[in-house]
């Protein structure tokens, strides 16, 4: 069901100074950067950063909607249902046992 993680994304308090480190020290591809966004590529796997945010762990499945039933059928409690974000993706947020947050999403094919 699920396929990989596909994105993790992290706080940062200073974009530009993140975003130096993370490319020109640490070396790391920049595959993308908004004015409150940046991804870099590690491995296939979108490392992010995002001033102000929480760490969120986006993982990969072929359709949201379908791991969400499948998931809510064996106990798995969700704090959102599954929706349709403005960047492309298809969402939906649960919490594992000690309450951590994970993310499903999928993208229209």
């Amino acid at each position: 069901m699920i396929k990989k993680i596909q994105n993790i994304t992290f706080p940062v308090s200073d974009l530009k100074k993140a975003i130096h480190f993370y490319e020109n020290v640490l070396g790391l591809k920049k595959t993308g950067e908004w004015s409150a966004y940046a991804i870099f590529d590690v491995g296939g796997v979108e490392f992010a950063l995002e001033p102000k945010g929480k760490i969120d762990v986006f993982l990969l499945v072929d359709s949201v909607d379908e791991a969400y039933k499948t998931l809510k059928k064996k106990g798995v409690k969700f704090v959102t249902e599954p929706k349709d974000q403005y960047w492309g993706g298809r969402t939906a947020t649960f919490t594992d046992s000690d309450g951590n947050e994970f993310i499903l999403v999928s993208f229209k094919k």
